[in-house]
């Protein structure tokens, strides 16, 4: 069974709050991480945004010989 994921073009709301750090998706879906796991997910998402718009850009560059 194959699921479509909804794709946001909104940031979420981040806070902290009482040692933790809050996040606030635009689906609702609210998330509380550890610093630890805060930071690093940050990272994550840095890393792989970039990644990401390097996709795009490279989609729209015809790369490959046509047949």
């Amino acid at each position: 069974m194959t699921s479509e994921k909804q794709i946001f073009d909104e940031p979420s709301e981040v806070s902290a709050v009482d040692g933790a750090v809050e996040m606030d998706g635009p689906d609702a879906v609210d998330v509380a991480l550890t610093p630890d796991a805060a930071e690093e997910t940050s990272d994550r998402l840095a890393a792989e945004s970039v990644r990401a718009r390097g996709q795009q850009r490279l989609s729209r560059i015809p790369h490959q010989p046509k047949e």
